[in-house]
Formats: C-alpha cells, structure tokens, sequence
C-alpha cells in the first residue's frame, strides 16, 4: 500500500532542515571569524604593528628542530630530547649546545608550547629590570609549584609577591647575617658525621642537612638538628627532607617543559606540610612574652625570626605555612648547591685547594668575623667562580603579560629587537650565558678564580638574579658558604676527591652537585 504524501515528504524536510541550518552557523561562524579578525587587526595588530615600527623588530629565526611539521605543531622532539638528557644527567650541557647550534636566542616548541630562549644579557635586563611589569611567572611553573609551595614569594606576582618581599626583606639586615654564632654551632654538628679516618664521605647530602639546620633556626627560631647524632626528635626532619626532594624533583620536571610526567605523591606533600604545619602552629599558638623569650640571642639582645614577625601579620595557618616553604626552599638548596660545587672542586684541583689554603692559615686557627670573611679575596674568586660555572639556578623562566619587546634575537643573526606577543613564554640558561667565551673570554669553560682579578660583570653575570627580584638572601648564602669553607678547612688539613669523574647535575627546581665524594685528613689529630 502506497504511502500517505505527507510522510513520504518527512525525510526530504528534515533534510533541508538540517541543511538550512548548517548554512545559518556556517555563515555564523565565517561572520564571526571575519569581525574577530578586523576587530583583532585595529586593535592587538595595530598596536603590535605599532610596536615592530617603533623598536625596528624583525621576526626570529626558526631552529632547524622547527623544520619538520610534527616539531613545529607538537614539539615532541624536544620534550623527547629534554626528557633523555634529564635521565642522563645532561640537561644543562644539553642546552649549552642547543644555543651552540641555534645562537643566543632561539624559537623552540617543548609539549606544544612556543618558548623563545635567550642568554643574552641585554634581554635579561630588559626583562628583569627594564620591563620587569611586563612579566610574570609563567602560569605553567605555578601550577607546578603550589601543590607543594603553596602561594608565597616564588610563586605570586605583584601585589601579592611585593607583600611577601617587604615581610621577609628584615630578616637579611646585616646585624642578622654577621651573627656567626649560629653557623658555628651546626657546623660542629657538621665535622661530628665526617669521619677522620680518611673514609670517603659524600660532602653534598651533608650540606643539605647543615643548611636546613641553619636555615630553619635563622628563619624560623628553631633548628631541625638534622645533623645531630642519635637525635630520636629528628626523624620527622629526615622524612621532610627525604620527601621534599623527590617533591622538587618532579616540579622542577613540570616547569622545564615535562607537565605530563609530573607525579606528586600524595604522602610526600603531607610529610612535607605536616612538617611546615608544625612550626607554623608553634608560632600562631605563642605569646608575646614566650616569643620574646624564645628570640633573645647569646648577646642579650632580641633577635628578628622571619617566622614571628610573619604570624603577627598572618592568621591562616595555610598561607603561613606557605611562605615558610617558599623561603625555606631558597634557605637550604641555594647554600648546599654552592658548597657542594665548590668542595668538589676543592677534591680535583690541588693548586686551588693550596692557594686557598694560605689565605685560610693566615687567620692561624682562629674563628672567622664576618669583616674577616668579606676580606678574603680568594674565597671570594672561589665562591664567584663555582657560581658561574655552576649557576644554584640555573634555568629561570618568564611569561610576558603584554605585548613587550627584547632588544636582541630578531633578524638573520639575532642583532635586531624582537616583538614578545602577550603570553609568550621566555627562557634563558645561566648555565650556557656564564660559559659564553664571547663574554668570559676563550677559557670560559675552565674553573679559574684568578679572573676575578680584573673582571667587572654586568648583566651577564647573574648567579642571584637581578632587578626588583634580586634575591635579597644571597649575603646569608654567601656568609654561610664562606664561614663553612674557612671552618672546614681549619678542621681538616687536606682533602682527597673520591669522585675523580666530571661534575654532574642532580636537577630538581635547583641544580645540586650529584656527589662531591672526598676524604679529609684532620688538622689535629
């Protein structure tokens, strides 16, 4: 039986239906696209165009890793070569040679993310000092970081990060950075876990512990004692400091390109705040007159602890607790990654070690005053020389939150300014700008703290970073590097590396000496 016209007609109308539809948000959508375009053109491209008049840019050149459609869509060639050279402990040597190959600054694609990277002074000027308003920590790096740190001065912006700055900024006054008293105290816990038989001992995870000890009584009243012997009260401290590392590790991984393999255990960031939370509850839970009791120095006199003067201006333990990890990740890594750098060179450079060794007899035994350790000037050459070779932080990050301008990296040979889009992450390695030879001159990859004599570093010289963000505890990290070095090696009369091999990187949000395996004969038996 033949069917009615009305339903033969149903399939014929709903056809052109959905034809008649798929017109109207076509049209739309090419309606759109065309107004967003010439709404985008009179407004972001106009000023942009503005911008490449005005400065001269020209556009970068491409890498020859940007060559192939895969690379220049996804960047998997990078995150893949990122990820191999962090496995074999090449990371940093691995991007010294990108810049070898590619210039001073270049455009890469990691995880399908645009970065241009520089080592170039000049931007590094413009970016930390000259525009510093125009750059803030990249968005990726902060949702790395916060699971672990929280909101505090290393991962806040503006207002926020200004707030933390003037709170932590009277904690480094000088009256508090030349009390040595403190440092001599952890550091005879230190020479207590060195043997003085002449057995090896790994230097490294023993400054990681002798700054942590120092770092929490400096800035938090109280010490961790890490370093004390047969101490049942310091467990917690081990498991802090165990699982913090592995923490870092894997946010370091996230910030330099590799958020797909992140993995924060859940129970290492509960050991590592439970561990912050307790100072923090001590502080918020005390009065005045137990503060002050607790805060009187060897000298009779009240000493500033970073961690009461915050609790009188915080109330939340979860923010509190959070600038007290932010600070404290500066106070323990920055230090040990130093000393450690330095002792291993110390093991494999006998004429260093001898050099260095009539300055420190010059003091004949006695203890050193902070006016003392500011006069020695190979220590110093020391100290400057393991930085540039051995930057504590070697890589560091940007994303710019305007339309902003380099001043080099545009053009065929990287000469002229270059445009920086809105949200446009910028990157540079100490690490490679510390061993250019065009700057430090042919034997920049050699460790020689004679060139310290005569050489005046600006902007390409920036173990502690610069502008507004300079940070302000790199005095603390100084002193305690030196006083440290001077005690050490009045303690023990000669040093013998175990390690003969090249330095190794152990990467993790800073960079630390894999090892620094020595055997130390004592000056006294």
């Amino acid at each position: 039986m033949a069917l009615p016209l009305s339903d033969m007609s149903h399939p014929i109308l709903h056809y052109e239906t959905y034809v008649s539809l798929a017109k109207l948000v076509l049209g739309f959508f090419l309606f759109y696209t065309v107004i967003h375009y010439i709404c985008w053109q009179m407004t972001t491209g106009a000023r942009r165009r503005c911008l490449i008049k005005k400065h001269g840019c020209k556009p970068i050149n491409d890498t020859a890793e940007l060559q192939s459609w895969k690379d220049s869509i996804f960047g998997w060639t990078q995150l893949a070569v990122t990820i191999q050279a962090r496995k074999q402990g090449k990371l940093l040597v691995t991007t010294q040679h990108r810049f070898q190959r590619n210039g001073n600054t270049c455009h890469f694609k990691i995880a399908f993310t645009d970065i241009i990277f520089t080592t170039e002074p000049e931007n590094l000027k413009a970016i930390l000092a000259i525009n510093f308003k125009d750059w803030n920590i990249p968005d990726r790096r902060k949702a790395a970081s916060v699971p672990l740190l929280g909101h505090g001065i290393f991962t806040t912006d503006g207002s926020a990060w200004q707030h933390s700055r003037d709170l932590l900024r009277p904690n480094f006054v000088r009256d508090q950075v030349s009390d040595l008293a403190t440092f001599e105290a952890h550091f005879r816990h230190l020479v207590a876990n060195i043997p003085r038989d002449g057995s090896t001992v790994d230097m490294v995870p023993l400054f990681l512990r002798l700054t942590l000890d120092s770092a929490t009584e400096f800035l938090f009243g109280e010490s961790t004692n890490c370093l004390v012997p047969d101490d049942p009260d310091n467990n917690e401290a081990h498991r802090f400091q165990d699982a913090f590392n592995r923490l870092q590790e894997e946010v370091g991984n996230a910030g330099r390109g590799i958020p797909f393999f992140m993995r924060l255990n859940a129970e290492d960031i509960k050991t590592v705040h439970r561990f912050a939370d307790h100072y923090a509850k001590l502080a918020l839970g005390r009065h005045d007159d137990q503060i002050l009791e607790k805060t009187i120095s060897d000298r009779g006199r009240v000493r500033y602890v970073f961690l009461h003067e915050l609790a009188k201006s915080i109330k939340d333990p979860i923010r509190l607790r959070s600038e007290l990890l932010n600070v404290l990740l500066a106070g323990r890594d920055t230090t040990a990654s130093l000393l450690g750098s330095l002792w291993f060179i110390l093991a494999n450079r006998p004429d260093i070690w001898t050099k260095l060794r009539q300055e420190v007899d010059a003091l004949a035994g006695v203890h050193p005053t902070f006016e003392q350790l500011k006069n020695m000037r190979y220590l110093k050459y020391c100290l400057n020389e393991t930085l540039r070779l051995y930057p504590v932080v070697p890589h560091n990050t940007r994303m710019s939150i305007t339309d902003t301008v380099l001043p080099l990296g545009g053009g065929p040979y990287g000469k002229s300014p270059l445009l920086i889009p809105k949200g446009t992450i910028v990157g540079w390695s100490l690490y490679a700008m510390h061993r250019r030879t065009d700057l430090f001159g042919q034997d920049a990859e050699e460790f020689k703290p004679e060139r310290w004599e005569k050489l005046r570093p600006g902007w390409e010289y920036l173990p502690f970073n610069g502008g507004p963000r300079i940070c302000i505890g790199q005095q603390f990290a100084l002193t305690e590097a030196s006083y440290t070095t001077v005690r050490l090696m009045q303690e023990f009369k000669d040093i013998e590396s175990r390690d003969p091999g090249p330095w190794r990187e152990c990467m993790n949000i800073t960079a630390v000496a894999h090892a620094a395996k020595v055997s130390l004969t004592p000056a006294r038996c």
